[in-house]
Order: C-alpha cells, then sequence, then structure tokens
C-alpha cells in the first residue's frame, strides 16, 4: 500500500467510525476497491460490514453504533482512555497530543483530540511519517489491541471495523516498526 493509498484507509476509516450518516455506505462503497486490491483478508471482513450497512436501515445502523461505542466502555473510542484510563495521565496524553496537532496544523473538530476517528484524520492528512508512525504504534495500535480483546461480540459490525483498522496498519507498516502485541511495552501514559 502506498503512502498515498494508507492515507486514503485512514481518512475513509475515521469517516466510518463517525456517527453513522446517509454518507457512511457511499464511504464504505469508495473504500472497498482500496481493501480489495491491497488487504484481501481485511476485504473479506470489510465485505460483512457493507452487507450490515446496506442490510439495516439507518436507524439501526445508528443503534448499534451506539450501543458499541458509547454504551461499552471496552469500545469507548477514545485512544487515551484506552490507555490510560479516566486520569490525569489522560489529560496529559491529550495535551501532548494538541500539541502535535498544532504543530501540524491539525484541528480535531467536535471531538476530544484523542477520538479514534479524529487521530485516524490526523494520520491521513500529515506529511509527516514519522509522526504517523508514531502515533499507529504508540497510540492507536495499543488502543484497538486493548478495544478488541475486551469486545464483546465478534460479530459486531463495528468490532470488525476494528479488527480491519487493527489488520491494514499492522500491514501496511514494515515489520519492524510494528512489534507483536506481548513486546510493545512502551506506556504512552507513563
Amino acid at each position: 500500500m502506498t503512502a498515498t493509498q494508507h492515507q486514503q484507509f485512514c481518512r475513509h476509516m475515521a469517516a466510518l467510525l463517525d456517527y453513522p450518516a446517509p454518507s457512511t455506505r457511499v464511504t464504505a462503497e469508495t473504500c472497498a476497491p482500496l481493501l480489495r486490491d491491497q488487504h484481501p483478508e481485511a476485504c473479506e471482513i470489510f465485505a460483512d460490514f457493507l452487507g450490515f450497512l446496506h442490510g439495516q436501515p439507518m436507524a439501526r445502523i445508528e443503534e448499534i453504533y451506539t450501543a458499541t461505542f458509547d454504551l461499552q466502555p471496552a469500545c469507548h473510542p477514545y485512544i487515551g482512555y484506552q490507555l490510560c484510563g479516566e486520569s490525569q495521565k489522560r489529560a496529559l496524553f491529550l495535551m501532548q497530543l494538541q500539541q502535535l496537532y498544532r504543530r501540524h496544523d491539525f484541528t480535531a473538530g467536535a471531538e476530544l483530540p484523542d477520538h479514534l476517528a479524529t487521530v485516524l484524520r490526523f494520520v491521513a492528512g500529515v506529511d509527516d511519517q514519522q509522526s504517523r508512525e508514531e502515533i499507529i504504534h504508540d497510540g492507536i495500535l495499543p488502543a484497538l489491541d486493548k478495544m478488541l480483546l475486551q469486545a464483546e461480540c465478534a460479530t459486531n459490525p463495528y468490532v470488525q471495523l476494528l479488527q480491519i483498522i487493527r489488520l491494514v496498519l499492522t500491514q501496511s507498516t514494515p515489520a519492524a516498526a510494528v512489534p507483536p502485541v506481548e513486546l510493545r511495552r512502551k506506556e504512552v501514559c507513563s
């Protein structure tokens, strides 16, 4: 996957992690060819997600989104929350993230700066490869690992979306840069 394709993928996933809207289905359809060409394993999982989007009324999609990300503490889509909990350390993490965003002229928008969709938008928009890789390895991947380990239902379409993000980000990064989960000990919140 080229850097441009990687950034497109992150942009699409950020949009899919926003609260569902009529454009959600179109975004998913736009992302499908990118996965099909570059990540066939992720594409298989994504086909289920697409089927969910096309097979459910918008109200049901919204209900499942809310149940997944707002009602299940294990799947709160906030990286700092996943890594630090509700603590002083998370506040420090949020401040550091804001500083990083300012250095790259990025605005978090209405969400907190550690919302997974916001962080993926940052990764999609920043040209500094080192900053992208650091936030992926030190923030996104460990948070996804924790969310996926604690997720209650592996067949939940949004949990599947998290699996896709984890799979693609891991596969699209040089092997030396992403240590296995059990070896990644750097604590973002220490």
